[in-house]
């Protein structure tokens, strides 16, 4: 591609260059045809001249020196607040006395002009990474919703008619404590393929050791059905996830756990993007008249996740591709 301000393309400068040196034009005519200034058509025909065809090509426009460039000890010290502070382009110019315009540059070549980028702990770019081929490592986590009354929640109905029929679910249920009703949670055990983002998901009524490894098991086989052969896991530190049952059924399935920093779930943002996609497309999308109205419409979300809806850490396609 030529450059953005160029004038001639590399083809034709090279035929602006022949008809100079090969056909014997003069440098005004052949500017005149192609609408440049003779001092242009000269300098073509002197690098065909000197460097043959590959003169032609695009070169840096990048000046030689650059007396004005921002010193490189200026340069680390916005860096510096940027990544320790988190500070704006107006504040770091404030603190430094240089112009706001300056720091924005300087934060552009960097790669830090957003602080989405930047590690909302440790202040340091972002380190993402993806593994190169579906199965080399899955995210699992837990995520809860709670159950949906009879006759819809307080997000659709209102606040009062939600804890009316909250207490009547209660109530035919069986499940006041203490003069206040209780419905129940549900505990959604998901995963997620780290390369191909397809997810897999069940709703359970709660996040015990067994339940998670029978999740994992059934989770393991949905895969397999598909092609992929699951190696290794990547859980947070939950109860579930540090019990020897855990690390019995991963070690009988061949397969490495790996567990995220405390404190830290970032590491395992990929599943928590999800859990929010989740409630976003599937848990908050539209109004349930109960919470089994809501987990029959799981199946066909998921499905519509994984098949349909394009995803776009993954080029706007959807997981399945």
């Amino acid at each position: 591609m030529s450059h953005a301000n160029a004038v001639l393309t590399p083809r034709t400068r090279l035929r602006l260059a022949r008809l100079v040196v090969e056909d014997g034009w003069t440098y005004a005519t052949a500017a005149k045809m192609f609408m440049v200034a003779p001092r242009t058509a000269k300098k073509w025909a002197d690098r065909y001249r000197s460097e043959g065809q590959a003169g032609m090509a695009d070169r840096s426009s990048r000046p030689r020196t650059s007396p004005a460039k921002t010193a490189p000890g200026v340069v680390k010290r916005i860096v510096a607040l940027r990544w320790r502070h988190r500070l704006g382009p107006v504040q770091i110019a404030g603190r430094l006395g240089i112009p706001a315009s300056t720091v924005h540059a300087v934060l552009v070549r960097c790669r830090i002009n957003r602080l989405s980028r930047i590690d909302r702990v440790t202040g340091e770019p972002l380190r993402r990474y993806e593994h190169d081929h579906p199965g080399s490592l899955i995210h699992v986590d837990v995520t809860k919703f709670g159950n949906i009354p009879d006759g819809g929640g307080w997000r659709y109905v209102g606040k009062a008619q939600g804890d009316r029929n909250k207490a009547t679910t209660a109530l035919r249920t069986g499940r006041t404590e203490k003069g206040n009703p209780r419905i129940g949670t549900a505990f959604v055990h998901t995963v997620i393929d780290d390369h191909s983002r397809v997810a897999y998901a069940e709703i359970c009524t709660d996040e015990k050791a067994a339940t998670a490894v029978g999740v994992l098991q059934r989770a393991r086989a949905w895969f397999a059905a598909r092609g992929v052969v699951v190696e290794r896991v990547l859980s947070d530190n939950g109860g579930c996830y540090r019990s020897h049952a855990w690390r019995d059924a991963c070690a009988e399935l061949g397969i490495t756990h790996k567990r995220t920093r405390p404190y830290r779930p970032q590491t395992n943002g990929k599943i928590e993007r999800f859990h929010r996609t989740l409630g976003d497309g599937w848990a908050y999308a539209k109004f349930y008249a109960s919470t089994a109205e809501r987990n029959a419409a799981l199946p066909d979300w998921l499905h519509f996740y994984n098949h349909h809806r394009a995803h776009s850490a993954i080029g706007g396609q959807p997981p399945v591709a």
